[in-house]
């Protein structure tokens, strides 16, 4: 619950009603129908997760405890490759990313909306990692900040997951 915490802190101000968000890698659907508490009946959070099993799972924990999540547009789970992002829904005020790339995956910082923010370890599996917090201002002006050290499993596709 902590380590839910920390990773939100960096995104609190972009988690506001009417935001809209996607939570790459969405696993349980935690956080994710946390961020869509978060964002208000105005908003929108899409959660993709490459393996359908996790899809399936976070769709049953969010409607046994928020079904008001599954039934409005606030909140959709869908299967597909994260690195890549969701276009359909882009651009984004707010990315989540929560498994270690390699580098910053490009297809997300091209969804990230002007104003928008993006958090992601970056670095090499088996290893410390940086949370990077990248931000792109109104003019489309990028900045990176390393916020900590961590270590996640890696960002990658189903063949190589499972």
């Amino acid at each position: 619950k902590q380590w839910y915490q920390r990773r939100v802190r960096a995104l609190v101000g972009h988690l506001k009603p009417g935001s809209r968000v996607l939570d790459v890698g969405s696993g349980s659907g935690y956080l994710t129908a946390c961020m869509s508490i978060m964002v208000g009946e105005a908003g929108r959070v899409v959660g993709i997760d490459h393996i359908k099993e996790l899809v399936e799972l976070s769709i049953a924990n969010t409607s046994r405890n928020h079904s008001e999540l599954m039934t409005s547009s606030r909140l959709q789970y869908v299967v597909g490759d994260g690195r890549k992002g969701y276009a359909q829904d882009a651009p984004y005020d707010c990315i989540h990313v929560g498994a270690a790339a390699p580098t910053l995956p490009q297809p997300l910082v091209d969804q990230l909306a002007n104003g928008g923010r993006l958090v992601c370890p970056v670095g090499p599996t088996g290893s410390i990692q940086d949370f990077i917090q990248l931000d792109k201002d109104e003019n489309g002006r990028i900045t990176k900040k390393k916020l900590m050290g961590v270590s996640y499993v890696p960002l990658t596709d189903k063949c190589r997951q499972v």
